[in-house]
């Protein structure tokens, strides 16, 4: 990380955002199990400062708050597989968290650091799109208060590595809204390994399903088919309101498929990827239809 001249840890969110609006900016970090790859390859923005926020107090936490689920940004991906909380209301992320690299990096990696990465391939990106999280971005207002905002995942991202986030916002926290009885959710990765690996593809579905069988709701997402994580929004239009049977699954498979704007690269051909789709979504909706 050339051209670094300060580290800072401040302990306090208000001292971290005035040092993110320093002359010179700083490199966030949080887990550094994605600052220091790239920081080790060159891909890391030039920065004055490098800026460690792990012991900013509050960003740490899972509570419930009203009718949402809010997981503090520095919540390690250990955290959310373990917590009875995120198990209780956000199965589909703690599933994510399951095929999530190693233990020792799941231990480092924060949820925080998974969203501002931004990857198309991240692990937990897809669930929280089902599951219609928001972001809270945290700001220094004039006269040094601090402000916060919160955006829809819906549109957070703006490519690789970009997000709607200002270069002078810390992402503070994740809200997910609790679902009412009779949610099903279901969450697929493919790749080389289980976990230990960047997927080929994930699937990341959620629907509450109706005392008549009928779905609504309805959330599809896929990552790394794409720039960014994407909700399949026409399969999710076919499947809404509509009882699952087995013609249902293979239209919507292949709707999904259609949807999917993959790139051949080291990991898999956009053709192998959109085949990885039509057969996952048939193979998932089909397990929704079975239970």
């Amino acid at each position: 990380m050339n051209g670094v001249e300060a580290y800072l840890a401040p302990t306090d969110l208000a001292q971290a955002l005035t040092a993110l609006s320093d002359e010179g900016g700083a490199i966030v970090l949080a887990g550094g199990t994605d600052v220091m790859p790239q920081g080790n390859s060159g891909r890391l923005r030039p920065a004055r400062t490098l800026l460690n926020i792990r012991r900013v107090a509050g960003l740490d936490g899972v509570e419930l708050g009203g009718d949402a689920l809010r997981i503090g940004a520095l919540v390690s991906i250990t955290t959310l597989l373990t917590h009875p909380l995120v198990r209780e209301h956000a199965a589909l992320l703690a599933d994510a968290a399951d095929h999530f690299a190693s233990d020792q990096i799941r231990n480092m990696a924060t949820l925080g650091g998974n969203l501002c990465n931004a990857s198309p391939a991240g692990d937990t990106l897809p669930p929280l799109l089902a599951l219609d999280a928001e972001v809270e971005l945290a700001s220094l207002a004039k006269g040094g208060t601090v402000q916060r905002r919160w955006l829809a995942l819906d549109g957070f991202f703006t490519g690789p590595g970009r997000t709607l986030r200002g270069a002078n916002e810390l992402l503070t926290a994740v809200r997910i809204p609790l679902a009412k009885k009779g949610r099903v959710a279901r969450f697929y990765k493919a790749g080389t390994r289980p976990a230990l690996d960047i997927s080929t593809i994930s699937l990341a579905f959620a629907a509450q399903r109706e005392g008549d069988g009928r779905l609504r709701g309805v959330r599809l997402a896929i990552g790394a088919v794409a720039p960014i994580p994407l909700r399949a929004r026409r399969t999710e239009a076919l499947l809404e309101g509509q009882r699952l049977d087995a013609a249902l699954a293979a239209a919507a498979a292949a709707c999904a498929a259609d949807e999917a704007r993959p790139i051949d690269d080291v990991r898999a051909t956009a053709w192998y990827r959109k085949e990885l789709v039509r057969n996952m979504t048939q193979r998932m909706l089909g397990d929704v239809y079975d239970h």
